[in-house]
């Protein structure tokens, strides 16, 4: 079930879901809307390998807006910090922003029960196209989550409580004893 726009509005006021920074006229009918945060990090070499971490650099946008290019993956972040242990949330694109050829985010928009931190978008362009800081790029809903919820992001989540835009760390996976979550899940 998702929550309706009143129904985020009464969570944030009851402390069940926490949005720093949160404006009542950011929510939607069943959403919440997230700004984009004034940095960005692109990965500095050309090849990039799923068993290391990669080398990036990092990128200001300035207010009068930069300019991103077709071909390159651009990692951003929401302005917005966003916790919850009692919903599951799901990130999506502004329709306004996709019309313009962005794409906010590939792969990574479910987000766990349990999650705190700043979400990270993985922004792709079809053409080359100014953004600046602090617009409007996503929605976040909320849902219900429906039976046990003692397994949660905040066990073993490695991107758990991040302060500013992260690369991957694909990496982690390789590592022995990676998703202890669900060996722990096991055991019960």
């Amino acid at each position: 079930m998702i929550l309706s726009g009143r129904e985020i509005a009464k969570q944030v006021k009851a402390g069940r879901i926490r949005i720093s920074d949160y404006d009542e006229g950011q929510v939607n009918p069943n959403s919440y809307n997230l700004r984009l945060a004034d940095e960005l990090m692109v990965y500095s070499e050309k090849e990039l390998d799923m068993k290391k971490a990669n080398p990036t650099k990092k990128l200001t946008i300035p207010a009068e807006g930069l300019v991103l290019q077709p071909g390159e993956l651009y990692l951003g972040r929401t302005f917005e910090r966003i916790q919850t242990d009692t919903y599951a949330s799901k990130l999506d694109g502004r329709s306004s922003i996709g019309r313009l050829g962005i794409f906010t985010h590939v792969t990574a928009g479910f987000i766990d029960i349990g999650w705190d931190g700043y979400l990270t978008f993985e922004i792709q362009v079809i053409k080359p196209v100014r953004v600046y800081p602090m617009v409007k790029v996503a929605q976040i809903s909320f849902y219900v989550v429906k039976g046990d919820k003692s397994i949660t992001y905040k066990n073993a989540g490695k991107y758990y409580g991040n302060d500013g835009t992260q690369a991957s760390m694909m990496h982690k996976d390789f590592e022995v004893g990676s998703n202890s979550w669900v060996k722990d899940s096991k055991k019960k």
